[in-house]
């Protein structure tokens, strides 16, 4: 993202935001608006977690962050406690994880220590991020989805909470 700031002279000049600046536009809590998928090679563009997915993601001004997601439709068990069939379909509906996390250019990087998936913790997530006035968008790099394997770009796009 190219950021358009103002030389002594007056003259437009295109700048690359700086880190702080990044990391202070991130600070606080976005809530899910949409989630979509485009796969690779086909360009097939899809609502991956549903067309209403929840989800709230965290930024605190310490470099912390936590994510939670949820796909749209999620059934609620029969009883209290979820039987085996239950609990998996739930599991492989979310995604959350909490971790570190830096600002690079227009890349927010995440450092994960905590996560719903055993395999996701230990990463490194990177996502670039664009701004479109309240509301904000981070997209990975193309690589497997972590609900489904299926090789993708995804782009998640929050709106932030007031």
């Amino acid at each position: 993202m190219t950021v358009l700031g103002v030389e002594s002279r007056g003259n437009l000049m295109a700048t690359q935001p700086d880190d702080k600046n990044l990391r202070d536009r991130l600070v606080g809590t976005w809530r899910l608006i949409a989630a979509e998928r485009e796969e690779i090679p086909s360009r097939r563009k899809t609502a991956f977690l549903g067309e209403n997915p929840t989800g709230f993601l965290h930024y605190m001004p310490d470099g912390r962050m936590l994510a939670l997601i949820t796909r749209a439709g999620r059934k609620k068990p029969a009883a209290l406690v979820a039987n085996a069939a239950e609990a998996e379909a739930l599991i492989r509906s979310m995604i959350a994880y909490g971790s570190r996390y830096e600002c690079v250019g227009d890349e927010v990087i995440h450092h994960c220590d905590i996560s719903w998936n055993e395999s996701f913790t230990g990463t490194v997530q990177r996502r670039r991020v664009t701004f479109e006035g309240e509301r904000m968008t981070l997209s990975p790099p193309p690589s497997p989805d972590p609900t489904d394997g299926t090789q993708s770009v995804r782009r998640l796009i929050w709106e932030r909470v007031k």
